[in-house]
Parts: structure tokens; sequence; C-alpha cells
């Protein structure tokens, strides 16, 4: 899957340090972490990207310096809690500041309350909840010392309403992730830090070829798309970059007075009572 990427610069980052977990995609395209690396440096953000992947995290940062952005790597696993506070102290140490904290990782996995197993469950919570908590602890103080800062937070429509698949831990993980931001946004909004969720909905990335399709469709692309597509009453489904697009207004200045809520980015799923 290939997608345009229009460069369309304004520097509404520039002079900025932005910290992107998940910053790699699972596949060839643009997954939300990559677009919104690329699109983050475009627009002046030297930018500290960190994934799992070494292979695709490279990848991003190949394509920004190409492009000539500057991007700095990281294999982080996002879950480890004294490796992401040592990845946070060596981003201060190398840049000085902090200024945007974007966590984009996730990933669901298939089952309900009775099917999903014990250890699914707790690996959910850890991957799509526990990473952003870490995250939001050890950047808070380095936002604080720099004189405020912006974290977007990205969840999922899954964490607002049923979406067509029976994948508890995930809707309750990322449910979790919206609470964290409003709450953690309250508590921090006199240090001049602003929390806020990007919530995509379905969305054509590279993860659904990459592992939805054989969760859900029996491996059978066109067959999941054209069911998410279904659901979609604008009548196409988005992609990596409108999650990037919106995390790129909440931690510009365009939205120095937006903090505590959500952008829902699909296409009016959410809205529908069906």
């Amino acid at each position: 899957m290939t997608q345009d990427l229009p460069d369309q610069r304004r520097g509404r980052l520039a002079g900025r340090v932005a910290v992107i977990g998940g910053a790699g995609s699972v596949g060839p395209g643009w997954g939300n972490g990559r677009a919104t690396a690329v699109i983050f440096a475009r627009e002046g953000a030297t930018v500290f990207l960190a994934d799992r992947d070494k292979e695709s995290l490279e990848v991003t940062a190949r394509q920004i310096r190409e492009e000539g952005g500057t991007a700095h790597t990281a294999v982080l696993d996002v879950t480890e809690p004294t490796a992401v506070e040592a990845y946070f102290d060596e981003c201060e140490r190398a840049a000085g500041r902090i200024d945007v904290l974007v966590n984009n990782v996730g990933g669901s996995r298939a089952g309900g309350a009775v099917e999903l197993s014990v250890e699914d469950w707790e690996s959910q919570l850890r991957t799509n909840l526990t990473s952003a908590f870490l995250a939001c602890k050890h950047v808070i103080p380095v936002m604080r010392r720099g004189g405020g800062g912006a974290i977007v937070n990205t969840a999922s429509a899954s964490g607002l309403r049923w979406t067509g698949a029976a994948q508890v831990g995930y809707a309750a993980a990322k449910a979790a992730v919206i609470q964290l931001s409003r709450v953690t946004a309250v508590e921090y909004a006199p240090d001049r830090i602003r929390v806020n969720t990007v919530v995509p909905g379905q969305l054509h990335t590279p993860m659904v070829e990459a592992r939805l399709a054989h969760q859900r469709a029996d491996g059978d692309v066109t067959k999941l798309l054209a069911q998410r597509q279904a659901r979609i009453p604008l009548g196409f489904m988005g992609d990596g970059r409108d999650t990037a697009y919106a995390a790129l207004f909440l931690a510009s200045d365009e939205a120095r007075f937006v903090t505590g809520t959500e952008i829902v980015v699909d296409g009016g799923m959410t809205a529908r009572c069906d």
C-alpha cells in the first residue's frame, strides 16, 4: 500500500524538539507513527524517534534526513519502565528540552471477555496504556523544567464504541488512554503542559495488510477493507496522514487553548447510531 504525503511546510513546529513513540511502521506505506514523524520534521521539529523495530525505524529516519530534517533514533521497548526513563533522560541531555511528545504505540488482539486470555489482556494493557503512562510520567518533569509542552496520545474509536470486532483488551486500554489524557491535562495545566488525544477510526494503514486481515478476514484484505469502509459515513477510509495532521494541530501553537480533549478522526463513524 502506498499513499501520497504532500509536502506542505509552514514551520508550525520550527525549533521544537519532539519525541515520537512508535515511529516505525509494520509494513510499507504511511502508518500513523511514520506519517507523524515525517510531517513533524517537515514542520521544523527536531525529532527523536523510538520504536522496537530497528529496520522500520531507520526507514522513517532516512526519509526525514533525505528531506533535510533532523532525526535521532532509538530502539526502545516502551513498556519497560527503566528503559523509558533512561530514554527521556538521554533525549533531554541531547537536546536540552522536550517540547512535544506523541505516544503512538498500539496494537489490537481479537477476543471478548471470555475468549481473550489473561496473558493477552495484560499484554494489551501494557502495550496500549502502560506505554502512554510511562512516557507521560517521564516527559512531564522535563517539560516542567522547560516551561511547558504538548503531549498527544493516540487512542482509537474502539475506546468510544463497538467498531465491529470483539477486542475487549484493546478497547478498554484505548478508552483508558482518553481518560489518562484528560486527568493529566487538568493536573499539569498550571505548568503549561497541554495533553490531548487523537482518536483514529477505521484507517487504511499498513497494519490492515500486515495483521488485521489475518485476524478478522482470513487473510482477505479486500474483504476487510470493504467491511471497514461500510461503517464510514464519508464513504472512504482515512490513512496515517489524517492522524498525523490532527496530532500536528494539537502539538502546535494553533492549539494553545486546547487541552484535556479529543479529536476524533473517523469519517463520522462514531457519530452513527447503528
